[in-house]
């Protein structure tokens, strides 16, 4: 009897408590199982619930936790790239990181899709933005040092004797050729984490959400720095599209680096989400 008693009183007082901010979203559709028309009833809601807009990233990153992995999933819709310019069925990492933010800005999908444009390619010399193959934000590393939407918060968050240089030229290879056929080079310098250097004092430095880049030497010889990106959430769990689990996944950031005898990566970049 008293056993049956506290299962009752444990059913209504747990029933009651506030499970959390972000519990709502456990009662929404897979958002990768939704047309356009329907998105559209669902952004204004998070708008709604999360008027925060860094609330409204986080609850967005958890509800796109599932979507199927899909490698160079977005273009221009013409050109080179006929691949949509915005897509919610499919993600890899890049992709994941900048549809949450277009979702995030946005209470339609059309609204989600200038957004994107706006996120992914550079002005013209006359400040316009238009979805080319060109123009697109092809390297990581470009993005977070001179886009102002995903700016390098690493020198800020990790003190001077925690932190390595890298000097390259960005997407020329070491034969001399560029790895994307492009029209440019450029030389890059900036600071990263070794990857021995990440812990929790490091990660407790953190905003309560922020992007995380993670830098691999071995794809210096390309002219690339960075292999992989995802957001880092309260400071501890990675969200991001993952190649291995063939979806996008929120794991233990310090457990997905460490959980191999030989890490992934050599070291990682953080930058701050910015909305203009």
């Amino acid at each position: 009897m008293h056993f049956k008693i506290f299962a009752i009183l444990l059913f209504v007082f747990g029933s009651c408590a506030d499970r959390g901010p972000y519990d709502w979203i456990e009662s929404l559709p897979a958002p990768w199982t939704l047309s356009n028309y329907q998105l559209d009833s669902y952004l204004p809601q998070f708008h709604k619930k999360y008027p925060d807009y860094y609330d409204r990233l986080i609850a967005l990153n958890l509800w796109r936790v599932g979507t199927p992995y899909g490698l160079f999933c977005l273009g221009e819709e013409q050109g080179i790239d006929l691949d949509p310019i915005i897509r919610i069925d499919s993600s890899d990492c890049t992709v994941h990181v900048l549809t949450t933010i277009a979702l995030a800005e946005s209470q339609t999908w059309q609204g989600a899709r200038d957004a994107m444009i706006d996120i992914h390619y550079k002005p013209d010399i006359n400040g316009i933005k238009k979805p080319t193959y060109k123009s697109r934000w092809h390297f990581t590393s470009d993005r977070l040092l001179n886009n102002p939407r995903t700016v390098d918060i690493t020198s800020i968050i990790a003190s001077p004797e925690d932190v390595d240089t890298i000097n390259i030229i960005l997407n020329k290879k070491i034969d001399g050729s560029q790895f994307l056929e492009l029209g440019w080079t450029s030389k890059l310098s900036t600071y990263f984490i070794p990857i021995q250097n990440i812990g929790e004092h490091l990660l407790s430095q953190l905003p309560v959400i922020c992007g995380i880049a993670f830098v691999k030497k071995n794809y210096f010889k390309n002219g690339i720095v960075i292999a992989h990106e995802g957001y880092v959430i309260n400071r501890r769990n990675l969200i991001h599209a993952s190649s291995v689990e063939n979806k996008t996944v929120n794991v233990n950031l310090l457990s997905y680096i460490g959980n191999v005898s030989k890490p992934r990566f050599d070291g990682v970049m953080f930058y701050e989400i910015r909305k203009i």
